[in-house]
């Protein structure tokens, strides 16, 4: 299995790890500290070494922060995670409802002047510094780099991680490293800038097309790189992954642990993306006195719009992926759920993916949510929180493999029986937000924000919503969490051909179920038959699999609404009815006839 059932963190060791990190506090006169849920490299998805956040505190979610005063310690999380945030930490610590509720408001609330206010300036960005201090020294409040202080009361902190990169196949690339540098160059020499530091993984990860495996689920290595303007580069890593990696001759390898020494001795004029570079990168350059270019990095734009070689590939592996989720939701629907747990679900599904031969890695770890559980947004199960599966309830099962071809991301809520008809309508409401999302023509240029309403409309119509984003990006066998696009209403990127999105809408009912069906999108280009106007964008559906007809209220859907389901249906017989084994082909042809 890939995924464990463990606890990962243990909230009963909070008191005792708060006192030690405010010891350390007080021994290095600092007022606050701040915990941050990220690594060096700004990454969402982070190794055991990095995982600060949830050592000290017990949470266990993909986002959010702490910040430690001596009297107090509030941990702030976004909707996502707000239900799961009071069932994993101590009463120690304070959760705090971000971004309603904001890290300086709070502090200016509660220190006392003059105050010290330290931060690792690798876990931080430019951008979010630069805040903080704006706000923080009018008010006698100073804003200290210091070293990371929850290491230094971690004894038995893991090791970093120490894996192998590997080529990425060209063929899947569609683009050589060599070419996507020059392109890249040529952007550096139009601006007039010297070179380009990269901070992200992922975005060196494709860069010079190639993969690791030192973070679960996303298949990265720990890296930065820095580009220049003639289309040479420095790739600065571990040297000993790089074992049987051909690179290009004007790569140059420098260690990881060189990169400050490495940093203070460039000069000229390097371009820094302030809202995902580390601001010790920006001390480091400036001590060195190099000259600083804020703005944007160039690639992730580039990296979003997939090469059509990039389509083709991740194509495949819907349909890999595909295949195996019709073999498993077949399976599970001649089983009888009450003598199935979370746990169960979650097996069987990697099974069926396993199966397939093609599976690398799940792409996170599969949220398998019964009853009161599925409410919990990013809920992930364990042997604690496992509970066996109830008629009258919804499952909702979101998941996804990574397949050398791409990265799927797919969620299916799925009646245990007949449900209520409140639950009917609102699950009809959420259906009909993917499928209008789904059947969007739009121009060129526009944003998430203009089209994420869409997916709400229909809940909004009964007073309902729900707390996260619609949609986001999707990396070609990268993170299942790629920028920038988005489709949320704080998103102002315009969509491009060739980006890849999740289509998400959802409902959340703290303590009761929860509802979310996901299918990944491709903006294409829109030809319409008469048309001489503007340019105009579609999305293409890239995830066939049936959704669940039993729980759609009677009445609701529109007529257009329920031709797209049956259209969508057909194809998923179409597609699929020959690929999979007899006992799933009996049961797709029976759960994709129209309704």
């Amino acid at each position: 299995m890939f995924q464990s059932f463990d606890t990962s963190a243990d909230p009963s060791q909070g008191p005792d790890r708060l006192a030690r990190l405010r010891s350390v506090m007080r021994d290095n006169g600092i007022d606050a500290y701040i915990v941050p849920r990220t690594d060096r490299f700004q990454g969402e998805y982070i190794a055991p070494a990095d995982e600060c956040l949830s050592w000290l505190t017990g949470f266990t979610g993909s986002a959010g922060f702490c910040v430690v005063q001596h009297d107090q310690a509030a941990i702030f999380v976004d909707s996502r995670y707000r239900v799961q945030v009071k069932q994993q930490v101590c009463d120690s610590f304070t959760p705090m409802d971000w971004p309603e509720q904001r890290l300086v408001p709070h502090l200016l609330e509660t220190l006392p002047r003059p105050a010290r206010v330290a931060y690792d300036p690798w876990l931080h960005t430019v951008k979010e510094v630069h805040a903080w201090r704006n706000e923080f020294e009018p008010q006698r409040i100073r804003l200290l780099e210091a070293d990371n202080l929850v290491h230094k009361i971690w004894p038995d902190r893991p090791a970093a991680p120490q894996a192998p990169v590997r080529p990425y196949p060209s063929a899947l690339a569609g683009v050589s490293s060599a070419d996507k540098r020059a392109a890249l160059a040529r952007k550096l020499g139009k601006s007039g800038l010297d070179a380009l530091f990269v901070p992200l993984c992922d975005n060196v990860a494709w860069l010079f097309n190639l993969r690791g495996n030192d973070i679960p689920r996303v298949p990265i290595f720990h890296s930065y790189a820095i580009v220049y303007s003639d289309g040479s580069a420095d790739l600065i890593v571990d040297p000993h992954k790089l074992t049987d990696v051909p690179l290009d001759p004007d790569v140059r390898i420098v260690p990881l642990d060189r990169v400050e020494a490495h940093l203070k001795a460039l000069t000229g004029t390097m371009r820094l993306d302030p809202s995902i570079t580390p601001n010790q990168v920006e001390i480091l350059l400036r001590a060195g006195g190099a000259q600083i270019d804020h703005g944007t990095d160039f690639i992730t734009l580039e990296k979003a719009c997939k090469s059509p070689a990039e389509i083709s590939a991740t194509k495949t592996a819907h349909d890999i992926d595909a295949c195996a989720m019709i073999e498993f939701l077949a399976q599970f629907a001649q089983q009888d759920p009450t003598q199935l747990t979370e746990i169960d679900v979650v097996r069987q599904l990697e099974n069926a993916r396993r199966a397939t031969g093609k599976l690398q890695d799940i792409s996170f770890d599969t949220i398998s949510g019964s009853g009161p559980n599925a409410a919990i947004v990013h809920y992930r199960v364990t042997q604690h929180s496992n509970r066996a599966l109830k008629k009258g309830e919804f499952l909702l099962i979101d998941s996804g493999g990574q397949y050398i071809e791409g990265t799927t991301d797919i969620t299916r809520t799925v009646a245990l029986g007949p449900v209520t008809p409140e639950m009917q309508e609102l699950y009809t409401c959420v259906l009909q937000g993917m499928i209008r999302v789904s059947m969007l023509r739009f121009p060129q240029g526009t944003t998430g924000r203009d089209i994420d309403a869409f997916a709400r409309a229909s809940l909004w119509s009964q007073g309902h919503d729900y707390g996260h984003g619609t949609g986001h990006g999707v990396g070609a066998y990268l993170s299942v969490h790629e920028g920038p696009q988005r489709i949320s209403k704080h998103s102002s990127i315009a969509f491009e051909p060739g980006m890849i999105l999740s289509n998400e809408p959802g409902y959340y009912r703290d303590g009761a179920f929860g509802i979310r069906i996901e299918n990944l999108i491709l903006v294409q280009p829109h030809e319409f038959a008469k048309h001489s106007g503007p340019t105009f964008l579609s999305f293409d559906t890239l995830t066939y699999v049936p959704i669940d007809t039993g729980p759609i209220a009677s009445g609701i859907l529109s007529k257009t609404e329920r031709m797209w389901l049956n259209d969508y249906h057909s194809a998923c017989w179409t597609r699929y009815n020959g690929r999979v084994s007899p006992k799933a082909r009996k049961w797709l042809a029976k759960v994709t006839q129209a309704i």
